[in-house]
């Protein structure tokens, strides 16, 4: 065997040029297609949680008003302070022997849309600030979350919108 024939043999090892642009090409085609799936999980995976957030903030507003003669925390007019602190039958906020129940959370929960603990109160414009929404003023403790100053997710268990059900 002579050089010139190692040489060919050892050229002929390597990919053509049109072979690696065929594989580059079919990468690319791939990647086009699976990145749109991955930006929709993520958003698919936030609504999610905040459906999760919602059904644990329901559940503590309703196991306030069990433990408080069915009166609704003000998580708007105290800021919270309810739900993060000890209160007495009354709902006061405090410390000592009278004070056995809460705090229903250690921090108000943030809304994963925004995200915000704000809560506010539902009127009859609902496009509250982003965060939480919440119906104080009309004694319901309905709880919804909004995903931005004009944009309203989950008002009720079933998914419906807020412009589709009023209060």
């Amino acid at each position: 065997m002579n050089a010139v024939t190692r040489i060919r043999r050892q050229a002929r090892r390597g990919f053509t040029l049109v072979e690696i642009l065929i594989v580059v090409i079919i990468l690319g085609i791939l990647a086009a297609i699976v990145i749109p799936q991955f930006t929709n999980a993520s958003n698919d995976a936030r609504k999610a949680n905040v459906v999760s957030q919602l059904q644990t903030l329901r559940a503590q507003v309703e196991l306030f008003k069990l433990q408080h003669k069915e009166v609704i925390p003000q998580l708007v007019t105290q800021q919270w302070a309810q739900f993060t602190g000890k209160t007495d039958i009354n709902g006061t906020v405090g410390t000592g022997a009278a004070f056995i129940y809460g705090p229903y959370y250690q921090t108000p929960p943030a809304n994963p849309l925004t995200p915000s603990a704000t809560a506010t109160t539902v009127g009859a414009d609902a496009t509250g600030s982003p965060g939480w929404c919440y119906d104080e003023a009309g004694l319901t403790g309905k709880v919804c979350a909004t995903g931005t100053v004009s944009t309203m997710y989950f008002k009720e268990d079933d998914g419906t919108d807020v412009a589709a059900r009023p209060w």
